[in-house]
């Protein structure tokens, strides 16, 4: 069972909620965003010779990546309840201790405590990926 008070699992809940709110409205908007950019430029037959078109390539893409990054992001927030309803949310799945609250408050889908989250970036800044 979860080290988390009936009291911290309602916020836990309230703030995930909040978090794929969000994150669905993103999606939505950058959908539109993608569609339009689509749409603007199936009227330019010819990228090549387009001026503007490295630029709307360009936003195209950024757009289609942040898109990717939401959906992911949906997907974190989907597995963060998953964490909750079976009791193992707020423990880091790096070294199994609890996750600060603050952390938690701040990114309620994280799956690790700062300290890993520190060290991973640390060996990923050395070249290594986390262990």
């Amino acid at each position: 069972m979860s080290g988390l008070s009936p009291a911290q699992r309602t916020a836990a809940r309230a703030r995930l909620d909040a978090e794929r709110a969000s994150t669905e409205a993103r999606i939505a908007a950058l959908g539109r965003d993608f569609e339009s950019i689509v749409s603007s430029s199936a009227s330019a037959a010819d990228d090549e010779h387009d001026p503007e078109g490295s630029s709307t390539a360009f936003d195209r893409q950024h757009v289609a990546a942040l898109l990717g990054q939401a959906r992911e992001h949906l997907t974190e927030i989907a597995r963060a309840e998953q964490r909750l309803g079976d009791g193992s949310y707020g423990r880091c799945e790096r070294c199994g201790q609890p996750i600060g609250p603050g952390r938690l408050e701040a990114r309620p889908a994280t799956t690790v405590c700062v300290g890993c989250a520190g060290r991973a970036t640390r060996q990923a800044r050395r070249g290594r990926g986390p262990t």
